[in-house]
């Protein structure tokens, strides 16, 4: 039996404690040990949670020890994988029992965390340390790269890619044959109809940079 450890005890850490049965392989092939997290009192006035153990610069991998990485944002998220990486560390990927995988030419990769009721459609890539919260939609052919965030109830249009460290927040809408560039960050309920610049912060729909959306307000203003 494994002892997994969450890395962040806060929002996205709370939640996945809050999962922890619908997870494949929960009290089978791993238990949860605690959290790690660099604010020791972030649980406080929170009940029923394991303890937070340590930060994740000061703890010690142990033989048993399996990890995942609960944080929402893309860029901290690989800064604390990549702690527990060089400390020889074993990532494992947590399933919930309700997804629906292809199994026709599919690759998931390690490290991701996928919550209930999403659906991965046939001939996709999934990446490495990627985060699927509830109700996400991955249509066909899409290639998602290493340490993405999806907020609830994103879709993916067929043959669209998301490229590194994106974030997409909830209700996010790309659709098919749309890039996410890298490191982009599309707001909530924005609808991707053409393709987003890497590094670019996206809103609206269609989805365009905010600086795009201040320029359109203050001209209705001058109006």
């Amino acid at each position: 039996m494994k002892n997994l450890l969450i890395i962040g005890a806060r929002g996205t850490g709370r939640e996945l404690y809050g999962f922890r049965e619908d997870f494949i392989g929960y009290n089978e092939t791993f238990v949860i040990k605690g959290f790690l997290d660099d604010n020791p009192h972030v649980l406080d006035g929170f009940e029923g949670y394991p303890p937070i153990i340590s930060s994740v610069e000061d703890y010690e991998v142990q033989e048993k020890d399996v990890f995942v990485c609960a944080l929402g944002d893309p860029k901290m998220k690989q800064k604390y994988i990549e702690i527990i990486l060089e400390k020889h560390g074993e990532f494992i990927s947590l399933l919930s029992k309700s997804l629906k995988l292809s199994k026709t030419n599919q690759k998931l990769g390690k490290g991701c965390i996928i919550l209930c009721h999403t659906a991965i459609d046939a001939d996709t890539e999934i990446g490495n340390f990627v985060t699927m919260l509830p109700g996400v939609l991955i249509g066909h052919d899409t290639i998602v790269e290493d340490y993405c965030m999806f907020d609830c109830h994103v879709f993916c249009g067929g043959g669209s890619r998301i490229k590194k460290g994106a974030l997409l927040y909830t209700g996010t809408k790309v659709l098919p044959h749309k890039t996410v560039g890298a490191n982009a960050v599309v707001n909530a309920g924005s609808v991707v109809a053409r393709d987003v610049p890497a590094g670019a912060t996206v809103m609206g729909i269609p989805a365009q940079e905010s600086r795009s959306w201040i320029k359109m307000i203050l001209q209705n203003i001058k109006k």
